[in-house]
């Protein structure tokens, strides 16, 4: 079905149906590790801090921390299944070479998909958030879903226009984000109060656990690095060493931005301005015009975040539905170049905007990728022979996804009901439809050695 491999905040990848171009040795070490941390330190990080800190409250560099292990974890497996099966297809490859070319391998891609289609209701509902900030101090809902729902509508006209123009600078947003947020962090630091990182103000275990649960979203993006790896020279070296670079280097930015907030604001301020929390942070010790810079990247991390995301899973809906895996439809040019597939995809995102609050959306995000990397381990368990992995560190891995998606889910339950019972839905659905489409039309995966 319509599965993406990996798509991050800042780059897209190859379809997983086909593999990349012949341009092998063109990624060295340190365009690898760029390809992850752009993955990673997209716009979540400007979405999710308050989200977080309503769970974890001044603990939440340790919810930081825990999530940064468990992705620390799968980047095992990750690292291992991508020297031995180098390919575009990342993820998508993994589940294939696994479990086979059957339902449960296309109902998981599908799935995938959903939770891509679920981050980029996340980016347009925080870029919503950041661009009220110049408005009114005090946003109404309509106003907060008007910006989010323009924002998809604007990049999808550029997308029919050519996203190429936006897609050059993709690489240039990544550094100045990342540049912001190490200026953030280490102007921040020095004015930190220690009473707000006081351990008699943590909440208790169970929450902070839950914090680590809602952030995962804002880890899984490293997974692109294994869809560059039919690029490398060597991937067997290369790989594993990009893979663990890019997320240790993450994990010590996230701890950074994440005791500085905490640092800089009360819970009660955090909780005011949960939907902009980074860019309130920043007024402490740098103004007004430093709420306005964080505010100003978080528009820019947003809105290319949705236009690589949105390009790169139309794209590949356009790429498999004119190979015959998918309805013709989706592969038609409606307008301009636009496809059926990205009008879909468009309409999609609005639909979930609409049903969740920012929240919701997040909650429903890392669960979904929570659960991904889950079955990435589990196939991996089925390949140790050709991976040499260690069992007990893929078991290990397997358990902490698990175990954070089981209390990442009653933690979603309690707080936002509707949004577990309907990422449940999506999951049967994902399965239903691969099986049903598969009936109908006899296709078939093909793994990428």
């Amino acid at each position: 079905m319509c599965a993406s491999p990996d798509f991050g905040s800042s780059h897209m990848s190859q379809p997983a149906s086909k593999s990349a171009p012949s341009s092998a040795g063109q990624i060295g070490l340190a365009a690898a590790v760029s390809i992850g941390i752009g993955g990673m330190v997209g716009a979540g990080i400007f979405s999710i801090l308050g989200v977080v800190a309503e769970a974890a409250g001044n603990a939440m560099w340790l919810a930081f921390a825990i999530g940064g292990m468990v992705a620390l974890l799968s980047t095992y497996s990750y690292a291992k299944l991508g020297s031995t099966f180098p390919s575009a297809g990342g993820a998508v490859n993994f589940l294939v070479q696994s479990f086979g070319d059957g339902v449960f391998a296309g109902g998981l891609n599908l799935f995938m998909w959903v939770g891509y289609i679920i981050s980029l209701a996340l980016y347009a509902t925080a870029f919503g958030s950041y661009a009220a900030t110049f408005i009114t101090d005090t946003p109404s809902g309509l106003l907060l879903k008007s910006l989010a729902i323009g924002s998809v509508v604007l990049v999808t006209v550029v997308n029919a226009f050519g996203a190429k123009i936006m897609g050059q600078g993709e690489t240039v947003i990544v550094a100045i984000k990342v540049a912001i947020l190490v200026m953030f962090s280490a102007t921040g630091l020095w004015f930190v109060k220690p009473d707000n990182l006081s351990p008699e103000l943590w909440p208790g275990a169970q929450s902070i656990l839950f914090g680590a649960g809602v952030l995962f979203i804002g880890y899984e993006g490293f997974g692109l690095i294994t869809n560059a790896a039919g690029d490398m020279r060597d991937p067997r070296t290369m790989l594993p060493r990009s893979l663990y670079i890019a997320v240790v280097l993450v994990i010590a930015l996230y701890l950074a931005v994440s005791i500085t907030v905490t640092g800089n604001l009360s819970s009660a301020e955090i909780e005011r301005a949960k939907d902009y929390a980074l860019a309130e942070a920043a007024k402490p010790f740098l103004g007004e015009l430093g709420f306005r810079l964080i505010a100003i990247a978080a528009l820019f991390s947003t809105a290319s975040a949705i236009n690589a995301t949105l390009f790169g899973s139309a794209n590949v809906c356009y790429m498999i539905a004119r190979d015959g895996e998918l309805p013709i439809a989706l592969a038609r040019t409606e307008w301009r170049q636009a496809t059926g597939g990205l009008f879909f995809t468009a309409a999609l995102v609005v639909v979930v905007m609409l049903c969740f609050d920012l929240s919701g959306i997040a909650m429903m995000g890392s669960a979904a990728f929570l659960l991904i990397y889950a079955a990435v381990n589990a196939g991996h368990l089925r390949v140790l022979k050709q991976t040499g992995a260690n069992a007990v560190i893929v078991w290990l891995s397997l358990l902490t996804c698990l175990g954070m998606f089981a209390i990442l889910s009653v933690y979603t339950y309690e707080q936002q009901p509707a949004a577990i019972v309907a990422l449940v839905g999506l999951a049967v659905a994902s399965f239903l439809v691969e099986w049903a489409y598969r009936r109908w039309t006899g296709r078939t995966i093909k793994a990428i050695s």
